[in-house]
């Protein structure tokens, strides 16, 4: 049996976490999920800590301050180093990735490296996005695939499932981005050391609970960020 870890980012999301953690392990046998907390004023720390006291597979990890997404999950991703899981998933708090879609990308995963989970597969599938909301995260995914070459139709999305071999041969040391700048990096890192990246279509729901974390400086970082790395691509083909 694989162990599968579920690694999710909070602040703020006491309205979400108690309902969103039983969906999750009831999906697939040998399933733990690991919190990973910036010190929610709202006492989403304490209500995982809770939840983990009467359920083993519940695991949190707190740190000090708001520090943001992409070094949220690289903590998560050394936590699932050091204790030698199967499987890696990225998963958002507030329900826009559904935990129904888990064995999906298990059976995916027998065929690749890195799964992720598309918006833009088989048409949009994105429920209750503003439009110009969408309209920037199609435009941010189309060129991306044109500026880097990563062949994927959905780089900036979150719900991902990692063969812990893919996490092993990234430096995460070298990772320094954030936001949907940190989805790009990642992705792009294992394509350029020759994982196996596939996408499966999900149904993406924006939140009904919680704040957003979307901020202008999301948007600005992934811009950079593709600089950053077509310019990485020129300087390893010279």
């Amino acid at each position: 049996m694989s162990k599968v870890l579920v690694v999710i980012p909070t602040y703020n999301e006491s309205e979400n976490i108690p309902r969103l953690l039983p969906r999750i392990l009831e999906q697939v046998e040998g399933i733990e999920v690991l919190i990973v907390d910036d010190s929610s004023p709202d006492g989403t720390g304490e209500i995982v800590r809770q939840m983990g006291e009467k359920d083993p597979r519940i695991h949190l990890l707190v740190r000090v301050s708001k520090m943001g997404l992409g070094t949220a999950y690289v903590a998560g991703f050394r936590y699932a180093l050091a204790r030698e899981y199967d499987y890696v998933f990225e998963m958002d708090a507030d329900f826009s990735h559904n935990p129904k879609e888990i064995p999906a990308f298990l059976r995916k995963a027998a065929g690749a490296d890195l799964v992720v989970g598309s918006r833009y597969t088989n048409g949009v599938r994105v429920l209750n996005w503003p439009m110009q909301r969408l309209l920037l995260s199609w435009t941010a995914n189309v060129w991306t695939r044109f500026w880097t070459g990563l062949p994927l139709n959905d780089a900036t999305g979150g719900f991902k499932c990692y063969r812990i071999e893919v996490l092993r041969g990234i430096n995460l040391d070298g990772i320094r981005s954030n936001g949907y700048a940190f989805q790009i990096e990642m992705s792009y890192m294992a394509w350029r050391k020759g994982f196996r990246l596939e996408e499966i279509p999900i149904v993406f729901l924006d939140r009904r609970a919680g704040k957003s974390k979307m901020s202008k400086h999301i948007v600005y970082e992934a811009f950079f960020m593709l600089w950053k790395l077509k310019f990485r691509g020129m300087l390893n083909r010279l």
